[in-house]
């Protein structure tokens, strides 16, 4: 028994002009609204069917292929069909306007994928999967989403939630029976089960830390007075001319975004406008954004032009600064003053900052020299310890549940002994964090958020 039956219908390809066009739907009982669309043919089960779509008037609106799955055997797990046609706007327009008129609504963003989610075709964490594939920003990240779309995220959760169960019936069984002289847990072991349990959950949740980075990556903010050369470094690190590069201050007026790449890993860079005391109503406003820019950043790249130092607009900045933010300093231009590249890390790096931070690289933007040594660091402080077939490409929300699985393990190994019933709650509570990545415990309102962020046809 399918879970919806109102048909829904949506255009399934990018908008736009394409040699191919899909429409696609998803019902019950879909074989009748095919005959009717192709003019009277009857489609076979998984078998192409070329064919005319013809209007209410029998005339013939486009000509391609037909796709008929019938119910269970689909994605959605109700009948699906889909119609493959010349990609042409006005054309699907023209298909899907029919389709409507067939008794069909449009589907809302996300809808086929919940309804294969709710219809026991795909998990939550391979739904999500879904979507983490279409959006996937490099390689390693659709290899990773391509995984976990076949189950091999889910699969450990499933691992992990079995060996909960059956330490959950040795822990049930101890309190359903106290009369009995065999001391179920001391018997089989539970300790050791327990311990070996927390020890697979720590390695699933390295992995899905990883896969995280690679999935969410990390948003990098170049902040500095004018013409230390910020514009000249995003160039650099996005081997392109991407921002504007003079000798005049203020050249850059607003924020300058850009992605690059590093090992797989989206590094999103801001280029803010140079911080200075200004009458211009427009640069005021961007270096305003710098400010915003800030407190979305994971770091903060603090360029210095190493005979200056920081001016006072920077300084200032640089006290607004979230305290958990990291900062990397870079000394530019150092070209101009006979210097060799390098790099400077805590005592070593607090010794010469004049911002306060951690790590101090040397570099020239201009030439390349001392590049790399920041390509490596912004890798070492998102924690990216490279890429792995064992990675998953996880959501925070997963990494928060499985936090919590690791959190009432912990508790239930500390202080479960000493009263069995505390750690069977546990034990529970750690069962249920782990169902929610995979969705068999799984608030509505949360479905509701989770696929709403789907393009419309998925």
């Amino acid at each position: 028994m399918t879970a919806y039956s109102p048909t829904i219908v949506a255009i399934a390809t990018a908008a736009g002009r394409g040699g191919v066009g899909v429409i696609r739907l998803s019902g019950k009982n879909l074989q009748a609204l095919a005959q009717i669309l192709s003019g009277g043919k009857t489609p076979r089960p998984r078998q192409a069917l070329y064919t005319d779509f013809v209007d209410k008037e029998g005339r013939a609106i486009d000509n391609g292929l037909m796709l008929y799955f019938a119910a269970p055997a689909s994605f959605t797990g109700e009948d699906v069909i889909e119609l493959q046609g010349h990609g042409g706007p006005v054309v699907m327009q023209m298909l899907l306007h029919r389709c409507l008129e067939l008794g069909a609504r449009l589907a809302e963003p996300g809808e086929f994928t919940k309804r294969a989610f709710l219809n026991n075709k795909l998990d939550l964490a391979q739904a999500e999967s879904v979507a983490d594939l279409i959006d996937a920003s490099s390689q390693s990240a659709a290899r990773m989403a391509l995984r976990s779309l076949k189950g091999s995220f889910s699969q450990h959760i499933h691992t992990l939630v079995d060996s909960l169960i059956n330490l959950r019936m040795l822990v049930e069984a101890t309190l359903d029976f106290p009369e009995e002289e065999i001391d179920f847990l001391e018997a089989a072991n539970a300790r050791g089960k327990l311990a070996h349990l927390r020890e697979e959950l720590e390695g699933v949740l390295a992995q899905a830390t990883q896969g995280a980075i690679l999935r969410e990556g990390m948003n990098v903010v170049l902040v500095g007075a004018p013409n230390v050369g910020k514009s000249s470094l995003l160039n650099a690190l996005a081997g392109d001319d991407i921002a504007i590069v003079t000798d005049i201050a203020g050249t850059t007026r607003d924020t300058v975004r850009e992605q690059i790449t590093l090992d797989g890993v989206p590094i999103h860079i801001v280029d803010t406008a140079g911080l200075r005391e200004t009458d211009d109503v427009v640069e005021k406003i961007g270096i305003e954004r710098s400010h915003k820019a800030l407190q979305n950043a994971d770091v903060a790249l603090v360029l210095i032009d190493p005979s200056e130092g920081l001016n006072a607009k920077t300084e200032a900045l640089l006290s607004t600064i979230p305290s958990n933010l990291k900062k990397i300093e870079v000394w530019n231009k150092i070209d101009l003053f006979d210097m060799k590249a390098d790099i400077l890390r805590e005592t070593a790096a607090q010794q010469v900052s004049k911002s306060g931070a951690n790590t101090v690289i040397r570099l020239s933007a201009k030439q390349g020299e001392g590049l790399a040594l920041l390509k490596e660091e912004l890798l070492n402080i998102i924690g990216w310890q490279g890429e792995s077939e064992g990675l998953f490409l996880a959501r925070t929300r997963h990494l928060n549940a499985l936090n919590k699985a690791k959190e009432e393990l912990e508790n239930a190994a500390i202080h479960g002994y000493d009263n069995i019933e505390l750690l069977a709650e546990h034990l529970r509570l750690a069962q249920e964090a782990l169902n929610e990545i995979t969705g068999e415990f799984t608030a509505d309102d949360l479905l509701g958020v989770i696929f709403s962020r789907f393009c419309i046809g998925k």
